[in-house]
């Protein structure tokens, strides 16, 4: 039966059409004769009683410089779609969790994708809290000293922001590096979040794995390998792609937190593990669907649509 599928994401017109996974969505719903509304996140309007979306109906074709056609621009009342994905990209800001809490009033009679409750409560490096014996050492502080007392603690570390995303302000920090106190001004001079640290684990030289989860359950993973004298491996820093095999111990930890996201709502998960230990869980717009489909053949985008259209 043809869904009608609204797309809150970036805007549409200079994404890599090879590697984003909302325009890999958007294809395979397409084929399968679903119908397409693309809109951006500040065009999201509660009137009312009623949440509404300004945007266009949307064609997609997986051609280079003409991937996209606009219809007549049009508002609908998002309640009378049947799907819509929640894709922007974070930071993960007041402007990302008030687009959850709008959205949060017409799920789930219009399935929102990931439940933004959920999405707005368990951000990626948050949800890994709830399984500390998976993860590095982690602490998660504003105050300088408790920063500086875990790296004596633990000698080599990074430090992040705590909603950053795409490998933006991280920082490798050991012990012979006397820029903590520096960082910790720069960080506390632009916003009153606390900073995100842990324990530096030197396996990320062979890669830091994306595993992606649908429903829960695992279907795979890539390899992020990061670029010469790069800590990070983001592929939005220059990490390469690498087709890789599942673990043991990764498919320990997918057992483990598989049953915590479907319960949650949570059907499109990207999952980051270096050497044997948890670092992320990636709620809020995970990547990889188009690089693993590349290295494994697997219809990832077509095993996301499953999972939904079950639930229709």
């Amino acid at each position: 039966m043809p869904l009608s599928v609204a797309l809150q994401m970036d805007p549409i017109g200079p994404i890599d059409i090879k590697a984003d996974s909302t325009f890999r969505i958007g294809l395979e719903a397409q084929a399968r004769g679903h119908s397409l509304f693309y809109y951006t996140p500040d065009r999201l309007s509660y009137q009312e009683g009623r949440i509404m979306a300004r945007g266009w109906d949307l064609e997609l074709r997986a051609v280079e410089g003409d991937h996209f056609t606009l219809g007549e621009e049009r508002e609908v009342d998002l309640s009378e779609m049947d799907v819509v994905w929640l894709r922007q990209d974070p930071p993960f800001d007041m402007s990302y969790i008030t687009s959850t809490h709008l959205l949060e009033r017409i799920h789930p009679d219009t399935l929102v994708v990931n439940d933004p409750f959920w999405v707005r409560n368990y951000p990626e490096k948050l949800l890994v809290l709830d399984f500390p014996d998976l993860t590095p050492p982690t602490a998660i502080a504003r105050d300088l000293q408790t920063l500086k007392d875990f790296r004596a603690r633990h000698g080599d570390i990074i430090l992040k922001p705590l909603y950053g995303n795409g490998g933006a302000g991280v920082f490798r920090l050991p012990e012979s590096d006397r820029n903590l106190v520096s960082l910790h001004e720069l960080f506390a001079g632009i916003n009153r979040e606390p900073l995100i640290v842990q324990k530096f684990l030197p396996a990320v030289s062979k890669g830091d794995k994306r595993v992606i989860l649908v429903d829960g359950e695992a279907v795979g993973a890539i390899n992020r390998v990061p670029a010469e004298g790069e800590t990070r491996s983001n592929m939005h820093v220059g990490g390469r792609p690498e087709k890789v095999e599942m673990t043991d111990r990764d498919r320990e930890i997918c057992a483990r937190i598989g049953p915590l996201l479907r319960e949650k709502g949570q059907i499109f998960v990207g999952i980051d593990v270096i050497g044997d230990w948890l670092t992320e869980i990636n709620v809020t717009s995970p990547t990889g669907i188009q690089e693993l489909e590349r290295f494994d053949g697997i219809n990832v985008a077509g095993l996301i649509w499953d999972a939904i259209e079950a639930k229709k």
